[in-house]
């Protein structure tokens, strides 16, 4: 994967919204085969390293649980909301360009954290891959049969009018 279509991707993820504008969202990224993809890879649980290992890019996705200013730090109640709208801007920008990506918590975020050499106050939220989608083939048969689009839950159960419902 070119570094100017992460680029694009890493652009589109930075606009999307956040508390106070403070876009606490961080990206450590990995290109397959660089100096650190086999050590961010290692922070994956087992499984996902079982496949993730093919991907173009392996990226985490961390958030500063804190807004820093010449005021204090003051804790940010939505870093991880915030980190997740990035995510999802970054998603679709790949999509867009035509690539897939996945996103894992599979992750032992302990290590991931050590890793990524993480300062305190910053939080490893998840994993996510990004490459061209392989022929399915190619995987082994437990992960060959998962391959088929997921059921998603329907609005009536996921959107509603009023108090909580569950």
């Amino acid at each position: 994967m070119p570094q100017s279509d992460l680029d694009v991707i890493f652009e589109a993820a930075g606009l999307a919204a956040s508390a106070y504008n403070y876009q606490p969202w961080r990206f450590a990224f990995a290109h397959k085969g660089d100096a650190n993809f086999d050590t961010f890879l290692s922070a994956l649980v087992e499984f996902n390293q079982s496949w993730a290992k093919d991907a173009g890019v392996l990226v985490y996705v961390v958030s500063d649980e804190f807004m820093r200013s010449d005021r204090g730090d003051n804790p940010n109640h939505s870093h991880s909301f915030d980190a997740g709208a990035a995510w999802a801007n970054a998603a679709l920008q790949a999509l867009h360009l035509g690539y897939h990506t996945h996103g894992m918590t599979g992750v032992d975020f302990a290590k991931a954290a050590e890793v990524l050499n993480l300062p305190e106050g910053y939080r490893v939220e998840m994993a996510f891959v990004i490459g061209k989608q392989g022929d399915k083939s190619l995987l082994p048969d437990m992960l060959r049969e998962r391959e088929v689009v997921s059921d998603r839950k329907p609005v009536s159960e996921i959107a509603f009018a009023g108090p909580f419902k569950d």
